[in-house]
């Protein structure tokens, strides 16, 4: 387990809610003050909101909130409640006549471990966002972590379970952190040793697979399209410009590339989010460097804190 939370970073607070019968849940990552925002969508299956605001040419530059969510693309209904709660706190972007909180999001693919029927809505999201606080420490099973599953390369049932993850890095006053919620197609590797962690698992012999040699075996990706994403947030107190933190989200996706195999495929949805609170100057390589470093264990969190459950093992019970 890796040390640190998102909510290292001063002004950055997580709020979860969820669904045990429906197995989903979204997390709400609030910046009350704005936080400069950037974006990296490499996944070929996303299900986003506010990405193009995020690009460097766009007018808002600062986000008030990223909501990750379950529920496939129903859940980015969850952004709508977050977004009604910062509201009546007077939180937003101000446009005159009202302030307008600037509300990105990020989906996963859950659908298929519980009640298909419940998903993140407009309620979850505002309850999540109500919840919120600098406190907030859970990882594993808990807000949008609840359905993550990996290893999928033989379908949902071969799947084993994972869940949100947590974790921070520093350098003198500079802090990166990273959330996390990992439901990929590939598995898990604990980018500092190379152990699997997690991944395809054959339950009559008691034993993880190797997504990878399954691909060369059968000379095609199997599974299913669009039920995989892993998505997260990197949050720094350091200034950055718009275009900055969109390089940051890009060099944070190398951590899902130290800790997934395979990973972005055309079954994934990989995104990550970058939220500045522009307190400390720091070099950008430095930043980025450190953001996929913190997204690696946040990676490796996700699955040592997840908890087997409806019939899917997980990682600590191996």
């Amino acid at each position: 387990m890796y040390p640190g939370y998102i909510t290292d970073v001063k002004g950055i607070i997580v709020g979860h809610s969820q669904s045990e019968k429906g197995m989903t849940g979204c997390t709400a990552v609030i910046c009350e003050k704005g936080a400069v925002g950037g974006v990296d969508v490499r996944g070929s299956a996303p299900g986003t909101r506010e990405t193009d605001l995020l690009k460097p040419d766009k007018l808002v530059d600062r986000i008030h909130a990223v909501v990750l969510s379950g529920g496939s693309a129903f859940g980015l209904e969850a952004a709508s409640g977050v977004m009604r709660y910062l509201e009546e706190q007077g939180i937003g972007f101000d446009v005159g006549v009202a302030k307008v909180p600037i509300v990105a999001s990020a989906v996963i693919f859950d659908l298929n471990i519980g009640d298909h029927r419940i998903r993140p809505d407009l309620n979850m999201g505002y309850d999540a966002a109500r919840s919120a606080s600098a406190e907030e420490s859970r990882q594993g099973n808990t807000g949008c972590g609840l359905g993550a599953t990996v290893g999928k390369a033989f379908g949902p049932e071969h799947a084993m379970k994972s869940g949100l993850g947590s974790a921070s890095v520093k350098s003198g006053e500079l802090i990166v952190s990273a959330i996390v919620s990992v439901n990929s197609f590939g598995d898990i590797f604990d980018y500092e040793t190379g152990r699997q962690l997690a991944g395809v698992y054959d339950y009559e012999k008691r034993e993880m697979l190797n997504t990878y040699e399954i691909i060369k075996r059968e000379g095609r990706a199997l599974g299913f399209p669009m039920r995989n994403t892993t998505i997260g947030v990197v949050a720094a107190n350091a200034v950055l410009t718009k275009a900055e933190a969109n390089k940051i989200a890009a060099m944070a996706q190398n951590g899902f590339a130290r800790s997934i195999n395979p990973v972005h495929t055309m079954m994934d949805g990989d995104t990550i989010f970058t939220m500045a609170t522009n307190e400390i100057k720091a070099d950008i390589n430095l930043v980025g460097t450190m953001a996929a470093e913190a997204v690696s264990r946040a990676v490796t969190n996700a699955v040592v804190y997840a908890k087997s459950c409806h019939g899917l093992i997980a990682c600590c019970d191996i």
